[in-house]
């Protein structure tokens, strides 16, 4: 049984993984339930976590996962829900793409290079091989790529060097989206979008790096964030 407090929070992660494929930062889930400190957040997630909801992966910024769902948002009280960042293997004498887990439906999609998460580096135009990725990732409609990230800008985002994340491609975002962002066309970045009257933000999750603020025309959004794959 959760409290109201305990069910809320879980609601906004699921939600916020389902629509970023990342979790949300503790700063988000404090506004989000309306609290003075992150401490009461703390509490909420260790509530979470011994009764089973999420799973927190150690060693890895702001790493949740969601692992089940009370039947009140849609889950099944004996069975898993299965999560949209998907931990892949790969042996010490292999630099294969990851691949999705044997027993999930998975479909390949193009893996087009790198991005950065950080200084723009030049534009991803070439596909360099396949990516394993499971088809529950995926939207029902559009095409879909992966990239491998480089760089820590998006790191409490959940975002780390080395991932990959999966993305749907679109010429349309909303504020707050994480999207693939085309500068002056030949730079490539992931950051997330938001508008901010006739130019475009575009925000790092890492205080370390600063929202860069480009006229409209600069900027072309090459696709959405909607999944991420981290291998060891």
């Amino acid at each position: 049984m959760l409290t109201k407090k305990q069910l809320d929070l879980l609601e906004f992660i699921h939600k916020r993984v389902q629509r970023d494929g990342v979790p949300p930062s503790f700063d988000e889930m404090k506004a989000a339930l309306d609290l003075r400190s992150k401490s009461g957040i703390h509490r909420l997630i260790t509530a979470l976590e011994e009764r089973g909801f999420i799973r927190r992966l150690a060693h890895r910024a702001r790493a949740i996962e969601v692992v089940r769902l009370p039947e009140s948002l849609g889950g099944e009280p004996t069975t898993g829900f299965t999560p949209r960042v998907v931990e892949g293997g790969k042996s010490p004498a292999s630099h294969a793409a990851p691949a999705a887990p044997a027993t999930s439906s998975a479909t390949d999609v193009p893996m087009m290079g790198r991005i950065a998460a950080g200084v723009p580096i030049e534009a991803i135009s070439h596909v360099e091989n396949q990516v394993a990725v499971p088809s529950q990732m995926l939207s029902a409609t559009g095409d879909h790529y992966a990239l491998q990230v480089r760089g820590d800008s998006m790191i409490e985002a959940g975002i780390n060097d080395g991932d990959v994340v999966v993305i749907r491609e679109t010429s349309a975002a909303d504020d707050g989206d994480i999207v693939v962002a085309l500068v002056e066309d030949h730079e490539a970045t992931l950051k997330r979008y938001y508008r901010r009257g006739g130019s475009i933000a575009l925000e790092a999750a890492n205080p370390a790096y600063e929202t860069r603020v480009l006229p409209e025309h600069k900027v072309k959004v090459q696709g959405r964030l909607v999944g991420l794959i981290r291998t060891y």
